[in-house]
Parts: C-alpha cells; sequence; structure tokens
C-alpha cells in the first residue's frame, strides 16, 4: 500500500512542477498573439489538462471493459472542476471570486449545461433499453459531437469580437513566442503523461480498498485526473491570470464530454450510454445544477461572505458536490 500512494505522490509532484509552467507559458502565448487568456484558457490549458481524463476513458473502455469507470471519470470530473472554484473562492480574502470574473465566462458555462445535460439524458435513456447505434456507436454520440463543435465555433467567434487588453508590462520579459510554445508543449507533456499515469495508480489504490467502480470512476479517479485542472488553475491565478484559470476549468468541462463521444467510438461492445449505470445520471444534472448556480453568480455578482471565507455560491457548489457524491457512493455499483 504504501508503495502504491507512493506512486500517487510523484505523479502529483510532477504535476505540481509542471502546472506552473504550462499557465505561465500560455499566459507568454496569449500577450505574443493578442489572444485573450479566456480563449488560451478554453483551448490550450483546457486541452492539455483533459488528456488524463481522454487516455483514462479510452484505455477504461478497452482494455480494461469498465465503461462505468470511463463515463464516472468524464461527468466526476465535471463536478470536481467546479469545485475547484469553491477552492479559489475561499484563497480569495479580500472579495468573492466571484465578482472578479469575466461575465463572458457565462456563454461557456452556459454551453456546459447544454452538452452536460444532453450526457445525462442519453445515459436515462440508454439504460431504459432505447439505445439505436450505428454498427457499435450509440445515436446520442454524434450529436455529442455536434454540441461540442458547435460551442467551441461560438466561443471562439464571441472571443474575437471581444476587445483584448494588455498591460504594457511583457508577461515575460526576454520569452518570445517561440520558446513560449516549446516551454507550453514540454509542460503539457509533463502534465500529461504524470495525469495519465495518475488514474493506473488510482486503480491500483481503490482495489486495495474495495471501493465499487462507479463510485470509484466517479469520485476518486475523477479527482485524480482533475489534478492538473486544479494545479494549473491556482498556478493561473497566482499570475494574475484569473480569467485563464476559469477558462481552464469551464472549458474542460466541454472536453470532457467530447471525451466521451470518443469512449462510445472506442468501446467495441455496444452503445457505451447502454452499458453504463443509470446512477451516472445523477452526476450530470449535479454538474448541470452546479454549473446554473456559478451562471447565477457571474450575473448577480453576490458580495456577501460566511464567516470571511466563502459565499453562498461556494456554500451551494459544495452541497451539490456531497450530495451527489454520498448518492453515488450509495447507489453506484
Amino acid at each position: 500500500m504504501m508503495e502504491v500512494w507512493g506512486k500517487f505522490v510523484v505523479c502529483v509532484s510532477l504535476i505540481a512542477v509542471a502546472g506552473p509552467s504550462l499557465s505561465r507559458y500560455g499566459d507568454v502565448i496569449a500577450q505574443k498573439t493578442g489572444l485573450s487568456r479566456g480563449w488560451i484558457g478554453l483551448l490550450l490549458l483546457a486541452t492539455a489538462t483533459s488528456l488524463p481524463e481522454l487516455f483514462t476513458g479510452v484505455s477504461a473502455v478497452t482494455a480494461a471493459a469498465a465503461p462505468n469507470i470511463a463515463v464516472g471519470d468524464a461527468l466526476g470530473s465535471c463536478i470536481f472542476n467546479l469545485v475547484i472554484l469553491v477552492l479559489l473562492d475561499v484563497m480569495s480574502r479580500e472579495s468573492s471570486v466571484f465578482t472578479r470574473m469575466d461575465q463572458g465566462h457565462v456563454l461557456t458555462a452556459g454551453f456546459g449545461v447544454i452538452l452536460i445535460g444532453f450526457a445525462g439524458a442519453s445515459v436515462l435513456v440508454g439504460s431504459s433499453g432505447f439505445a439505436p447505434a450505428f454498427s457499435h456507436i450509440g445515436i446520442f454520440t454524434p450529436v455529442l459531437i455536434v454540441l461540442y463543435l458547435v460551442a467551441m465555433r461560438a466561443l471562439f467567434d464571441y472571443e474575437a469580437r471581444r476587445p483584448v487588453t494588455w498591460d504594457t508590462q511583457d508577461a515575460r520579459p526576454g520569452v518570445g513566442l517561440a520558446r513560449a510554445v516549446l516551454g507550453y508543449l514540454a509542460a503539457a507533456v509533463v502534465v500529461a503523461a504524470a495525469g495519465i499515469w495518475l488514474p493506473f495508480v488510482g486503480m491500483e489504490i481503490s482495489e486495495a480498498m474495495g471501493w465499487r467502480a462507479t463510485f470509484v470512476g466517479t469520485l476518486f479517479i475523477a479527482a485524480a485526473t482533475s489534478a492538473p485542472e486544479m494545479i494549473v488553475t491556482l498556478a493561473a491565478v497566482r499570475i494574475g491570470a484569473l480569467d485563464m484559470g476559469i477558462a481552464n476549468l469551464l472549458g474542460s468541462n466541454l472536453f470532457n464530454m467530447l471525451i466521451l463521444a470518443i469512449d462510445d467510438v472506442a468501446y467495441r461492445s455496444g452503445a457505451l450510454f447502454a452499458a453504463v449505470s443509470p446512477t451516472h445520471a445523477v452526476t450530470a444534472f449535479a454538474a448541470v445544477i452546479m454549473s446554473g448556480i456559478v451562471i447565477v453568480a457571474l450575473l448577480y455578482r453576490p458580495s456577501t461572505r460566511f464567516f470571511g471565507l466563502m459565499g453562498w455560491t461556494s456554500l451551494a457548489l459544495s452541497a451539490c458536490y456531497f450530495l451527489s457524491s454520498y448518492v453515488i457512493y450509495l447507489y453506484g455499483h
């Protein structure tokens, strides 16, 4: 057991070292290219930090024949990413983090509601026995892919119409675009490699603990594969790129839904959504509710903080996370 936990510590340590570099070089790329920090976070950071979920899902439905792990990991990562906002709010001593986030994130969170809600509905419909498929690919998968592409196109158009303002001071003096790109790629490789290894270490720990597949995929493995998102987001906040970090979290949720579609293509035994526990719908709808809470907070801008630690938004997000986790623990299999 000590050896397994030692591997876990090594994985997290590698991500902790490379994650800040990923944020710093992403910030330089944004400044050198004139792109917004939000778009860099949405595209570059979200893709790099979501690679562990991608490889975990594909390996779960192929090598391990464990579709519940794949779906639980993708959906569980969504709610874990939103819980990271609670951590940011607690760390923000001066004011609520939701009062400092750009309102443009409403669009990303809104598309998250659509994609995650559709995935949750697909799980329920698939478990009821209605699961038409083309070959082994479920009918819901092409729709999920189209929704993702529409979302990314709309987000790109939205960011392109917005003016991008930068401080005159260089993000990293002496670092050109080429060096920033190479540094980003090197950090991305380390984060992705450690993140891909992390779920397998998590599986070793979960097997030793005797936890069930749905619970393991939704909570433990999802938390493990979301470690890159958490570390990279915290690093982005430290360098003053809050919106890049938030875009990373919300963009990862969109990418996780594309991962579900890829998992279905890789799953050769039939339609993925028909082969998993309907309990996953609880996770999906919890993520939808949490995304809705974030949208309300971005528009309403609540400033009240309880005990000087967090506002009602963070309390609501935490309650949704723990209630859904408890349901998964009780009824997941």
